[in-house]
């Protein structure tokens, strides 16, 4: 009979929090350092992070070896929880966000790198917050299993392809190794490369090391927090504008075709078929962005325009959500047009959220097989991807996939319209928060938050944010009932 391996997976669960302690000290640093309020805070996060992680690894301690897909659901989807749990003690503690409610929304949207926020008061937090504010990002970005898979080695565990497949659930699992471990610590050693370069190129602008190092966790992670109430337009800084846009879009790509980039096989990345349908929607929004901004006399200047139409397309479509303006007051052309972006999100394999670039070019291609098929039933029309044929195993999932992922919209939209919320605001909060975006429309446009919100909508969308960064399915299958039935 297969039993759930309850002791291996919380013994993982117990190191993983003791990952999570060490980045609570590391804030808990930034405090001492600034001689704030928050410190008590972050002491007392550290003691229960530690306390409970002890626990779980003694009673794990005499795990077996072996893990199975049912371990792998169950970690992944624990560790989101359990890390927003404890994360949120800080914020509740310091006084910063006094409500558990909005304390857990806070937090579960930095860790699954959503970037939607309920402060109204940023610049006034101590900078202890503000540092774990925007590592929460950071570390959700890449993923916290990566990290374990990094490690199980050491804890000699099989199964590491099996976290690594329920952390990054996508159509593709290209590898940069042969071993799923070597992947993992290449794929950190990319991310963190990416932060430092990004970390020094921004210190060139108006930003101060502490913003620097703050905004570059949040960039890399396509999480959007930053350091000002205003976001990004609080600089008022083209130079940091374009800066940001270019590493926003950069972590938006397929890690696997940054470790060629980083390889200097630039060639390698124009070949990959994502990557040029990611590159033509932006380019694509870009143009009809700026182009209806010239029209109706949004802005006057040519390069105002296009830097604050591409800003936006790119902080949105790589699910950033960083703002430069409040693309609500727009137009609904926009309103439209950032729907779309945050349906459609980045590449299989990077930070962004949401339904991702190569899904919507195997629905896309699908259709248009089906289109020949009306004039040529006999014909095997396969869906190609660079090249390659696609089997239906992997057309079926991903059509199920958006299929799913759309019916989860719809339930949330009618909750936050139960709730109060107006249709396009439910419809922007839900699409925005699904996908990892931050900013929706309405009052949670970029000029609001989400704090005009009913209770139950932020636990609706705190729910969203955990089903979309890990792919519908990881969490979804949890509330089956043969998921908890040994076989």
């Amino acid at each position: 009979m297969n039993h759930l391996n309850t002791k291996l997976t919380a013994y993982i669960l117990g190191l993983l929090l003791f990952v999570e302690a060490g980045f609570l000290s590391l804030s808990l640093l930034v405090s001492l350092i600034y001689k704030e309020h928050d410190i008590k805070a972050f002491i007392i996060s550290i003691i229960i992070a530690l306390i409970l992680g002890g626990g779980l690894v003694s009673y794990g301690k005499n795990y077996v070896k072996e893990m199975s897909k049912r371990e792998g659901f169950l970690i992944v989807t624990s560790s989101w929880v359990i890390f927003s749990l404890i994360g949120s003690i800080p914020f509740m503690l310091s006084g910063s966000i006094p409500s558990f409610t909005n304390a857990f929304f806070e937090t579960i949207s930095g860790f699954t790198g959503c970037g939607a926020s309920i402060l109204n008061n940023i610049e006034e937090l101590p900078h202890g917050i503000l540092f774990w504010r925007s590592i929460t990002q950071w570390i959700g970005g890449l993923g916290m299993v990566v990290f374990t898979i990094a490690l199980l080695p050491l804890l000699k565990v099989t199964g590491a392809v099996t976290l690594y497949n329920t952390e990054s659930p996508g159509l593709t699992k290209e590898k940069m190794t042969p071993d799923v471990t070597g992947t993992a610590r290449r794929l950190w050693g990319i991310y963190i490369t990416l932060t430092l370069i990004l970390i020094g190129l921004l210190l060139l602008g108006p930003m101060n090391l502490f913003e620097s190092i703050c905004h570059s966790f949040t960039a890399m992670g396509t999480g959007g927090y930053s350091t000002k109430q205003a976001s990004i337009a609080a600089f008022n800084s083209p130079y940091t504008e374009y800066i940001l846009t270019i590493f926003c879009f950069i972590a938006g790509i397929n890690f696997s075709l940054l470790y060629v980039l980083f390889h200097g096989r630039i060639n390698k990345i124009f070949k990959d078929e994502e990557f040029r349908w990611y590159f033509y929607f932006v380019i694509g929004a870009t143009v009809i962005t700026t182009s209806a901004l010239l029209i109706f006399n949004t802005y006057d200047n040519f390069e105002v325009a296009f830097r604050n139409a591409l800003f936006q397309v790119v902080t949105i479509i790589t699910t950033c959500g960083y703002a430069t303006a409040d693309y609500v007051t727009w137009g609904s052309y926009f309103c439209f047009i950032s729907v779309l972006l945050m349906l459609i999100g980045g590449s299989a394999g990077s930070t962004s959220g949401a339904i991702k670039v190569v899904r919507i070019v195997v629905m896309i291609k699908n259709a248009l097989n089906e289109f020949r098929k009306q004039l040529h039933p006999s014909a095997l029309v396969p869906v190609k991807i660079n090249k390659n044929v696609i089997a239906n195993s992997y057309v079926v999932k991903t059509l199920a996939f958006i299929f799913v992922y759309l019916t989860v919209i719809s339930m949330g939209i009618m909750v936050l319209c139960f709730s109060g919320s107006p249709m396009e605001e439910a419809i922007g909060s839900v699409v925005s928060c699904i996908g990892g975006v931050g900013p929706g429309l309405g009052r949670t446009g970029p000029a609001g938050n989400y704090d005009c919100l009913a209770p139950v909508a932020k636990w609706t969308l705190s729910l969203l944010m955990l089903i979309g960064r890990l792919e519908l399915f990881t969490v979804l299958v949890l509330f089956t009932p043969n998921f908890w039935k040994d076989k």
